[in-house]
């Protein structure tokens, strides 16, 4: 696994899973995954992070849309130079899966911005990818 990222309209999006065996339940189908998210403004204008939608695909190519406002129950906004971090988690159905999407931004002015949320791997250590 490891760090992915991304850079939409001065937005770094950098994400990270993590497998966590104590909450998963492999005979019965159920893997949990947390991961990390590090946003950056490396931009000019002051953007606030208004929802997100997720694409969780799973190993056998099922996909999940998760959509909601905000992060953790924030709208996190962040200057230029500044940054956000927070941890969340999601279930998958098999050993390893994919996580990919959007944050729907709005700057200071009003502009929305479409910002992309990279493609991480959900993977039990020792499954191949």
């Amino acid at each position: 696994m490891g760090v992915e990222r991304a850079v939409t309209q001065g937005v770094e999006v950098a994400a990270e899973g993590f497998f966590i065996p104590e909450q998963s339940d492999a005979n019965n189908g159920r893997y949990t995954f947390a991961y990390r998210i590090q946003l950056r403004n490396l931009g000019e204008r002051t953007v606030q992070l208004i929802s997100r939608h997720w694409i969780i695909t799973d190993g056998d190519g099922s996909e999940r849309h998760v959509r909601g406002m905000g992060v953790v129950g924030e709208q996190p906004t962040l200057a230029p130079g500044g940054s956000y971090e927070y941890m969340s988690g999601s279930q998958i159905s098999h050993p390893m899966g994919t996580m990919h999407g959007t944050y729907q931004m709005q700057t200071d002015t009003g502009e929305s911005l479409e910002v992309e949320i990279p493609c991480f791997t959900l993977a039990v250590p020792g499954v191949a990818n």
